[in-house]
């Protein structure tokens, strides 16, 4: 198991231990079907090695993460005045 492999799996271990994993946003309809104990977690290395755990083949909606793609580009624009 590479050095990936293992962090995955430790951060899937690790989020899959709480009970309680709070609610989806049940204002949205395509969120409030999410499973709310679903997580899921791919990381890729710069060589292009994939390490996937838990939920990471379920489809999902990307509506909330979305913002911090969009974020994280205004941020690369524009900088700290933003």
């Amino acid at each position: 198991m590479s050095d990936l492999d293992a962090a995955v799996c430790e951060i899937a271990a690790e989020m899959a231990a709480p009970p309680d994993r709070g609610e989806v946003a049940n204002y949205i309809p395509e969120l409030a079907r999410v499973d709310a104990g679903a997580f899921g977690i791919v990381a890729i290395d710069a060589e292009g090695q994939v390490a996937a755990a838990s939920d990471a083949d379920t489809p999902f909606s990307i509506q909330s993460i979305s913002k911090v793609f969009t974020l994280t580009l205004a941020l690369g624009m524009i900088g700290d005045r933003l």
